[in-house]
């Protein structure tokens, strides 16, 4: 390994043959003996040696990083752990085989709304996706319906959260250039989310939107249910609350509901405080931008002060680029974590409360499995007291079933199951015993 580390040097000089023979030549007297040919030599190869050796702990030792150093350049030595990492640096970015870009907001005026679109470049190596690069044009509410879809085919993973269609009042104009570029930021990152997921980025309507032109996407989404089926889905939401919470929820997702209740709370308490320091702090940055100028102007007509005026105009000019820059970075990283943060708050409460809506379906349907079995145990049970002569021949039109002597089912006062000439089914109430003669 020290060979493969080190560059090779010149070969060393061999002693010329008359420099000495037989068993002096076959054992190498020490390197400082006097009168010793070889002794030089050898001293000159270790030091030589050594020196090499010292250089490839340099190499390694002054923070050379693989970006400075090519490892595949014959003048510098390879380590193999720099090998391998370089290779799993090299091969990691082919695991990824579906690339999305977000970008080219274009404004779109009708005589009916205003509307923004944002160009979805799709770049992929996968083999259900008939080309390997796809170019379309997807507006927010074609965002929602995928985000719906989603919904609707998973609905207890948890989908990445798309930026609100409505902004809050105060903070910026809509569809000015900050407020643009802001939801272009959060529909890429949406996307790329859902790529990156190992369930969701396999859905059909997930690569029909990626693929499908616009008239295509609109045909698609028109053989969604219908407007009955979306009702009869509201409609069973509805009454899943009316019932309440489910009978047998596990432990673990009813402390989990629990704490999703207290943290959208509080987080919400913090998003809503973080605006509101931002609100504030944009209006004093605003009224600090005015004074500067006022002093400014007041130190050109008031000689005796005008120094005075002067530095505190200076003094005004950097707290207003201290505030901008604070207010860059809550703007950068403050507010949207936190507000990410509520939007998963909101995803998370959602998913919850779907699963309580299957668990509730779940629970109705075995309930009524359970009234089913216990019909069908009642109805075996007659039909057993019959066959061993308990039960009287009756006439089977429509009066029921006449018990020849007591029985349990009419002593304990239950309906029993009657049969009519027509083979249905039908219930008849416990008639008395008739008497004995």
């Amino acid at each position: 390994m020290e060979g493969e580390g080190r560059v090779p040097g010149p070969p060393l000089p061999t002693p010329s043959p008359g420099g000495g023979g037989g068993a002096g030549a076959d054992a190498d007297p020490p390197a400082g003996a006097p009168g010793s040919t070889r002794g030089p030599l050898l001293a000159a190869a270790e030091v030589l040696s050594l020196d090499d050796e010292e250089d490839d702990l340099e190499v390694f030792s002054k923070g050379t990083s693989l970006g400075e150093v090519n490892s595949f350049s014959p003048s510098m030595p390879i380590s193999p752990s720099s090998m391998i990492n370089q290779y799993k640096f090299e091969d990691e970015p082919e695991l990824k085989d579906l690339f999305i870009t977000v970008d080219d907001p274009e404004s779109h005026i009708t005589a009916i709304e205003t509307f923004i679109t944002y160009r979805v470049v799709t770049k992929t190596s996968r083999g259900e996706f008939d080309s390997s690069e796809y170019e379309v044009r997807r507006r927010y509410q074609d965002f929602l319906w995928l985000k719906s879809k989603l919904e609707e085919a998973h609905p207890t993973l948890i989908i990445p959260p798309l930026p609100e269609k409505f902004i809050m009042k105060g903070m910026v104009e809509r569809f000015n250039d900050e407020f643009i570029e802001t939801r272009r930021k959060a529909l890429h990152k949406f996307l790329n989310r859902i790529a990156d997921h190992p369930t969701l980025t396999f859905n059909e309507d997930f690569k029909i939107f990626l693929t499908a032109q616009a008239w295509e996407l609109s045909s698609h989404k028109k053989q969604g249910p219908g407007l009955l089926s979306r009702m009869g889905q509201t409609v069973r939401a509805v009454a899943s609350s009316v019932r309440g919470g489910v009978k047998n929820r596990p432990e673990m997702f009813t402390e989990m509901n629990d704490y999703m209740e207290t943290f959208s709370q509080k987080i919400n308490v913090l998003d809503k405080i973080a605006h509101r320091i931002y609100k504030e702090e944009r209006e004093y940055f605003n009224e600090m931008k005015e004074y500067g100028p006022i002093h400014t102007l007041w130190s050109a007509s008031e000689e005796d002060i005008a120094d005075s005026l002067k530095g505190v105009a200076s003094c005004i000019d950097k707290c207003c680029k201290a505030t901008e820059k604070r207010m860059a970075g809550l703007s950068e990283n403050l507010l949207p974590i936190l507000h990410e943060y509520v939007l998963y708050s909101e995803i998370l409460t959602g998913v919850l409360k779907r699963r309580d809506q299957i668990q509730g379906e779940l629970d109705s349907k075995i309930d009524a499995l359970a009234n089913k079995k216990t019909e069908k145990d009642l109805f075996e049970a007659v039909l057993n007291h019959r066959e061993d002569g308990e039960l009287e021949k009756a006439p089977r039109l429509g009066a029921g079933v006449a018990m020849a002597g007591p029985s349990p089912l009419l002593a304990a006062g239950h309906r029993i199951p009657m049969l009519t000439h027509e083979g249905t089914r039908g219930w008849a109430d416990p008639l008395p015993a008739p008497p004995v003669a």
